[in-house]
């Protein structure tokens, strides 16, 4: 008996998974094909996905005779052929889901990552291991396709769907050719010539003509990157550093990349002299001792919003097209602290000193569509030839050095010391939470004394990961709980 072709996508908002599922109808429909659609809305990543399923019946409604199949609204666990996920977790979704089975289901999907807001909010790094999702997917399809669609799409100028539709129809699962496929696109009329593009570029990815390839990929691979100083490294530091090189120098500037690797050298030298060949101690150092070094600021911040490769992200995200004008309005709230810290140290002293107790944020939106707000960003941004004299520079320079001599000290028990280089993962962010990452630094680096066993500095690592009031830290160090000022706030009168 002729069954159905069961086909799921899960999509998320913004990626065009609902113009995918017309052009999957549309193409069915054309080649004489009886065909159904669904829909079930989510937010995705977060409540649940947004989910699209099609089932079209293999059999032309020609030589049907008149008579009508009868197709499910929705899909059943174990009896989906075409799985299509347009990110990595929503494919492990569908396989967790049960809508994977080895013995039936081709799986494609996109291996980019769209962080969830539980990952995000982590105090540490609560990012899901993609590779367990890519495990599963090879053992519990009966085929698939993973690739970087996303890349793809970017690369070709226009959204993964097209790159989706390619690869189904370039998987050879769909009972209708390319051409009809591409005649869907085109009846759509939605960005033709681009939507064309992401197809083709799916479709020879999917049936093997050409090797889907990465920007990220192709910058990863050998040691271009690398300067000539660090190349004799070993090969277990060479994806790190040449990462933080690339960071620091742009934060920065190359001197600002030299007293990098110059830091990263001295671990590794240390470890030499002890006759150590695990590198995990400085490649993890290497790590967090870049993203410390590229603290955030005014300047950072500004330097990040003008930058062309954020400006034609935003374009893309809202679907503007090179013709229209966008209006784009900044949101930012400098403090006292944010002044401060570009200011000379005695300045920056004097300042925070005569403003003690007092809450300054004054809220400022900057039209960076206009050339009056873009100057101003451009502005803020010029000021990191300042950082080096700067309060903030200072502070957080004695703090990394600390940190540093911490972890050289305790090289002799390298489980000891990797701790505290992973404790490097504490400070991170803006306001509040940098300085929390601080206090809880200082804290792990006064109980790291010599000696100190690494099962307890991993304990007093990862209490202070724990929540962010600071409570299983406190517990952990026996110090009674910090006290939370409750604020009341006089409502308005109407």
């Amino acid at each position: 008996m002729t069954q159905a072709l069961c086909i799921l996508i899960g999509a998320m908002g913004g990626e065009g998974g609902g113009v995918l599922s017309d052009w999957l109808v549309d193409a069915a429909m054309q080649a004489g094909f009886p065909v159904q659609s669904t829909s079930v809305p989510g937010v995705a990543q977060r409540t649940g996905a947004t989910t699209y399923y099609v089932e079209i019946f293999p059999q032309r409604r020609a030589e049907l005779g008149g008579r009508e199949p009868v197709l499910s609204l929705t899909p059943t666990a174990g009896q989906v052929d075409l799985m299509v996920a347009s990110e990595l977790v929503e494919a492990g979704r569908a396989i967790q889901n049960g809508y994977v089975h080895p013995a039936k289901t081709l799986l494609i999907a996109s291996t980019h990552r769209e962080y969830a807001v539980s990952e995000k909010a982590a105090m540490g790094d609560g990012r899901f291991d993609s590779e367990r999702v890519l495990q599963a997917a090879q053992a519990q399809a009966r085929a698939a396709v993973l690739l970087d669609m996303r890349a793809l799409a970017q690369q070709h100028g226009t959204v993964i769907n097209t790159v989706l539709f390619g690869a189904m129809a370039g998987s050879g699962v769909l009972p209708f050719s390319r051409e009809q496929c591409e005649q869907a696109i085109e009846r759509s009329g939605k960005a033709v010539q681009a939507s064309l593009r992401g197809f083709a570029a799916g479709f020879e990815a999917a049936s093997g003509r050409v090797q889907a390839s990465t920007q990220l990929t192709e910058r990863l691979q050998g040691t271009d990157r690398l300067p000539a100083r660090a190349r004799a490294w070993p090969a277990a530091l060479h994806e790190v550093v040449a990462s933080g090189v690339e960071l620091t120098t742009h934060y920065q500037d190359a001197r600002y990349a030299e007293q990098y690797l110059d830091a990263v050298e001295r671990l590794l030298d240390a470890q030499r002299r002890l006759g150590q060949s695990d590198w995990a101690v400085t490649r993890e150092a290497a790590r967090y001792l870049a993203l410390w070094m590229c603290y955030e600021d005014v300047v950072r911040v500004a330097q990040l919003k003008t930058r062309r490769e954020r400006l034609e992200r935003v374009r893309r995200e809202v679907g503007a097209k090179p013709s229209d004008a966008l209006r784009t309005t900044e949101y930012l709230k400098p403090g006292i602290d944010e002044i401060a810290s570009l200011l000379p140290p005695v300045l920056a002293r004097a300042l925070l000193k005569a403003t003690e107790g007092r809450a300054w944020h004054r809220g400022l939106l900057v039209r960076t569509d206009t050339l009056r707000g873009f100057l101003v960003l451009c502005a803020l941004r010029s000021f990191k030839v300042f950082r080096r004299h700067g309060f903030r520079y200072a502070q957080e320079q004695a703090a990394i050095q600390r940190w540093l001599d911490a972890i050289e000290s305790h090289l002799p028990d390298p489980a000891a010391a990797l701790e505290i280089a992973l404790a490097g993962n504490l400070v991170k962010g803006y306001g509040e939470t940098n300085r929390r990452g601080h206090r809880n630094l200082t804290a792990l680096l006064d109980a790291a004394q010599p000696g100190t066993p690494a099962q307890r500095l991993r304990e007093i690592r990862l209490a202070a990961l724990a929540d962010p009031q600071g409570k299983q830290l406190s517990g952990a160090l026996g110090r009674p709980v910090v006290a939370q000022p409750i604020r009341i706030v006089r409502r308005p009168q109407a």
